[in-house]
């Protein structure tokens, strides 16, 4: 099991940028693979990005792709979301969440962080 604290959000101006970090305590989290998914008010949550556990693989949703990368320091058990050239309809709740599981194409996820606000105002 293991605990994730995400944390970066704030207020940005369209065309700005932001980098969300998603840490753990637990040495295991390095063999996670981990996942950003966002939820905007009155929306379902969405799946915006994943990182393989060695941070050799990513995978990406079509709306942030060539904008957002993810990385991660596994010495710091720590993965980021940096977002570039935001949008107003980047606004959202944004939470890490990691699993077990090598499958990075299935959405489904084990651990849940408490989520950070992102909010890109026009």
């Amino acid at each position: 099991q293991v605990q994730l604290v995400d944390s970066g959000g704030g207020l940005v101006q369209a065309g700005g940028s932001l980098r969300l970090s998603c840490a753990a305590r637990e040495r295991t989290f390095s063999t996670y693979t981990v996942g950003w998914f966002r939820q905007a008010p009155g929306k379902e949550r969405e799946f915006v990005a994943a990182i393989s556990w060695s941070g050799g693989s990513t995978y990406y949703a079509d709306s942030v792709k060539g904008r957002f990368t993810m990385s991660r320091d596994n010495a710091k058990n720590t993965v980021y979301l940096q977002m570039n050239n935001l949008k107003p309809e980047d606004t959202a709740v944004y939470y890490c969440a990691a699993k077990k599981s090598t499958a990075m194409y299935i959405k489904l996820y084990d651990y849940w962080g408490q989520g950070t606000q992102v909010t890109v105002s026009s």
